[in-house]
């Protein structure tokens, strides 16, 4: 399975998914724009997206709740310890967790772990779990060599168009 996404202005995105009615998409927002998000075997509609194998797949993804994403640089000769890290992660059976995904790109060095979490406070008792501090452990990895290389949290909100925040 493949998970596909692209940033863009919340106007341009919401055109794209409203053309491929057959696709499940997640449409998130933050304060710098905007996101969307795919799974599917094998079908790419983005002609600037980022392409990810999915390592590991648990939960269910909902069309709410809080996004928080983690871009980590992984060198080529660490990739295969990197990955056995990821996969037997730390955010099983934690309260709040809605689903996890870990990305794998098909081009570059950049991993994503997406979580998606029912609400920021849910997040936020993670962040303050031992189980957290376990976790930063495992996803520490090597002195980057260039600033370029330094991992990143992104957090995003599902996106709820005016029909589904009334309803």
């Amino acid at each position: 399975m493949k998970a596909y996404m692209t940033n863009g202005t919340l106007d341009f995105l919401q055109k794209i998914i409203e053309t491929h009615t057959g696709i499940t998409f997640y449409l998130m927002t933050n304060s710098s724009g905007a996101l969307a998000y795919y799974e599917e075997k094998k079908k790419k509609i983005f002609s600037s997206g980022r392409t990810y194998e999915i390592l590991k797949n648990e939960g269910i993804m909902i069309q709410e709740g809080y996004i928080v994403m983690q871009t980590i640089p992984v060198t080529d000769d660490d990739q295969a310890v990197f990955e056995d890290r990821i996969k037997n992660n730390l955010l099983d059976k934690m309260p709040g967790l809605q689903a996890f995904r870990f990305l794998k790109p098909e081009k570059g060095n950049k991993y994503v772990i997406l979580s998606q979490w029912k609400s920021v406070k849910d997040y936020d008792k993670w962040k303050q779990s031992h189980r957290f501090e376990l976790a930063q452990q495992i996803l520490s990895n090597k002195k980057p060599a260039y600033h370029g290389d330094i991992p990143f949290t992104t957090a995003y909100f599902i996106h709820q168009d005016e029909e589904n925040k009334k309803s």
